[in-house]
C-alpha cells in the first residue's frame, strides 16, 4: 500500500500539473464580457475576471491580489459564470447567492459572459502620487502626505478608500483617506504597522519621500450622506480614525451644522493622535463633541477621562437615538458591539455604517 504522504505528494503534483497545464494549453478563444448592458469587453480567455477588469483599466477593489482571501471583488455575474467555488463560500451569503454574486477573481473567462458593476466602481481610476511627507503618530501609526500627480486632483466622498499597491508587486492593500474631499492634490493616510503585513511593513520601514506610488479607486460605501439632516455618531479606534477625520473635516468646513458625537477608543495615553485637533474642532463648534477613552490607561497617564470599552463609554454617555445615523470603523468585534449598542440607543440599523477592517 502506498504511504498516505507519498499518495498525497503525488496528488499534489497532479494538481500543480493540471494547473500549467490549462494555463499554458487550454485556449479558450475570443470571450466576450457584456458590462451593465452597455460596454463590451473582447479578450481572450482563460484568465479570471478580475485580471481582464485591470488589463482594461477597470479597477475592482482586491486587498489580496486576487487569492480570495479578502472578498473585496465581489461584482453580479448574470451568465456564463459557471458554478460558485468552494473559495467563494465564506465570502457570499445565500441571498447573495441567489442574485448571481461572485468574487471577480475566482471566475474564469472561459466563454461569454454578462456582469453587473456598481457604477461607482466603474468610476474609480488609477492614480499617480508622490509621498512628500511621513510623520510618526503613535509609536506604530504614520502619518503619510501624498501628492496627486496624474490625474491632476481626485474626486472622492469623505469616508472612502483607496487601494495602495506595493511596488514591484501584484499585492494591493486598503487604506481610508483621512483627508476632507476638499483637498483634491494632497491625499493623507493613516497607516498602523500590523505584525507580518506585507504593505504596512513596506510603508513603515521602506516608503520614503519622492517617493512614487500608484493607487486605484475611490472605493467603498462607508461614505458620509451628505444629504441626511440626522444628528451623528461617529466610533472608532486606532486607524479607525481616518475615514471619520475626512468626514469629521468635510463637516467643518460646511459649518458643523449638524450634532457630532465622535467617540475614540485607545488603550493608553499614548495610542491617542489627533486630540489636540479634535478638542479645537469641538471648541469652534459647539454641535461637536469629542469623547477619547482609555481601556487600560497606566499609571503616568494621569488619565481624567473616560475609561473602559468603548462600547460602554457609548453606552454610558450617548442619548437616546432615535434622530440619529452611526459611522463606525475598527475591527469586527468592536463593529458588531457598537451596533448593538446603538440599536439599545434606539438608532435604526439602517442608519448604521460601517467599515471593518
Amino acid at each position: 500500500m502506498i504511504p498516505v504522504l507519498i499518495m498525497n505528494a503525488i496528488l499534489v503534483v497532479i494538481a500543480i500539473l493540471l494547473v500549467v497545464a490549462e494555463k499554458y494549453l487550454v485556449t479558450y478563444g475570443e470571450c466576450k464580457i457584456t458590462i451593465n448592458k452597455e460596454k463590451i469587453l473582447t479578450i481572450n480567455g482563460g484568465s479570471s475576471l478580475l485580471s481582464c477588469f485591470a488589463e482594461n483599466k477597470i479597477f475592482i477593489p482586491s486587498a489580496c491580489g486576487g487569492k480570495a482571501t479578502c472578498g473585496y471583488c465581489k461584482i453580479e455575474v448574470l451568465s456564463g459564470g459557471g458554478h460558485i467555488l468552494p473559495t467563494e463560500e465564506v465570502f457570499i451569503s445565500r441571498q447573495d447567492r441567489l442574485k448571481g454574486v461572485r468574487l471577480a477573481c475566482q471566475v474564469k473567462v472561459k466563454n461569454d459572459l454578462e456582469v453587473l458593476i456598481s457604477p461607482d466602481l466603474l468610476n474609480a481610476q488609477e492614480i499617480k502620487v508622490t509621498v512628500v511627507k511621513i510623520t510618526d503618530l503613535t509609536s506604530d501609526i504614520k502619518h503619510v502626505f501624498l501628492r496627486v500627480d496624474e490625474p491632476a486632483s481626485v474626486k472622492f466622498k469623505p469616508g472612502q478608500y483607496m487601494q495602495f499597491k506595493i511596488p514591484e508587486m501584484d499585492e494591493f492593500r486598503a487604506y481610508s483617506v483621512a483627508s476632507p474631499p476638499s483637498q483634491e492634490t494632497i491625499m493623507e493616510l493613516i497607516v498602523r504597522l500590523v505584525p507580518g503585513g506585507l504593505c504596512s511593513t513596506y510603508i513603515h520601514e521602506a516608503l520614503d519621500i519622492n517617493d512614487q506610488i500608484t493607487l486605484t479607486g475611490p472605493f467603498g460605501d462607508f461614505y458620509l450622506r451628505d444629504e441626511s439632516p440626522r444628528n451623528i455618531i461617529c466610533i472608532g479606534g486606532g486607524c479607525g480614525m481616518a475615514p471619520i477625520r475626512s468626514i469629521l473635516h468635510h463637516l467643518k468646513e460646511k459649518g458643523m451644522s449638524r450634532k457630532v458625537m465622535y467617540f475614540f477608543g485607545a488603550r493608553s495615553k499614548k495610542d491617542l493622535f489627533f486630540t489636540e485637533e479634535l478638542f479645537s474642532l469641538s471648541r469652534q463648534f459647539p454641535n461637536f463633541r469629542y469623547v477619547p477613552a482609555l481601556s487600560e490607561p497606566r499609571p503616568q497617564d494621569a488619565w481624567k477621562g473616560e475609561t473602559g470599552l468603548i462600547t460602554q463609554v457609548v453606552e454610558r454617555i450617548m442619548p437616546e437615538g432615535g434622530y440619529t445615523e452611526a459611522y463606525l470603523c475598527g475591527p469586527p468585534p468592536m463593529i458588531d458591539a457598537s451596533i448593538q449598542v446603538l440599536r439599545q440607543k434606539g438608532v435604526e440599523e439602517i442608519y448604521i455604517y460601517y467599515d471593518k477592517f
